[in-house]
């Protein structure tokens, strides 16, 4: 049985040009999703990363003993980023910012498995904040991206092209902002992380 690995499997989805801003219709997807407020360096946002890992990495695993489906690889990490009331977003009210981190699920993955998953862990380990992950199926649709190369602080560059291709091609942002995180910052050099900027768009 074929292994899944999602950056190799929707490449158009994960890899896009990092030179132009493309689009891309991006389908429903299960993700494992996890919302919060605030800075990105702030003990909320940094305890809910290891949570949805040691949860993704779980169910995997317990999945791959039960012989469960197809074996995958998962996922790197996502983030959703928006203003409450739909607000222009801020780059200055960091501590404003609100937040969904999701990791992609195979479609064999299942609410059971992540009740199971969540059982399993606090028995060892109990965190809180597993139970306030969800699993959810999100479609975003027709979206534009580009692949930013570089520290996250440089973000703003990709973005503005990303704003100009949808305002010259008539389009018009819808949604929330998106990001996926390629790298991981703590081995990689920052002028050489790898990130996806998407913005989900539809004609004006």
């Amino acid at each position: 049985m074929k292994k899944i690995d999602f950056k190799k499997d929707f490449k158009e989805l994960y890899s896009p040009p990092s030179k132009k801003v493309s689009l891309v219709d991006v389908p429903a997807m299960n993700f494992l999703m996890i919302d919060g407020k605030g800075d990105p360096n702030g003990e909320e946002f940094q305890n809910a990363v290891p949570a949805l890992y040691n949860l993704a990495f779980t169910i995997k695993f317990s999945l791959k003993f039960a012989k469960t489906g197809p074996e995958y690889t998962v996922p790197p990490l996502e983030g959703l980023w928006w203003m409450a009331g739909n607000a222009p977003f801020d780059s200055a009210k960091r501590e404003e910012w609100l937040w969904t981190l999701m990791i992609a699920q195979p479609g064999h993955v299942t609410a059971a498995h992540l009740k199971e998953a969540i059982k399993k862990i606090n028995e060892k380990n109990p965190n809180p904040l597993l139970a306030k992950i969800r699993l959810e199926n999100f479609k975003e649709g027709l979206s534009a991206q580009i692949m930013h190369i570089g520290p996250y602080s440089e973000e703003a560059q990709s973005i503005e092209k990303i704003d100009r291709f949808i305002e010259e091609n008539k389009y018009t942002f819808r949604g929330k902002h998106h990001e996926i995180y390629l790298s991981d910052p703590r081995r990689v050099a920052p002028e050489k992380m790898r990130t996806v900027l998407r913005h989900p768009v539809k004609k004006k």
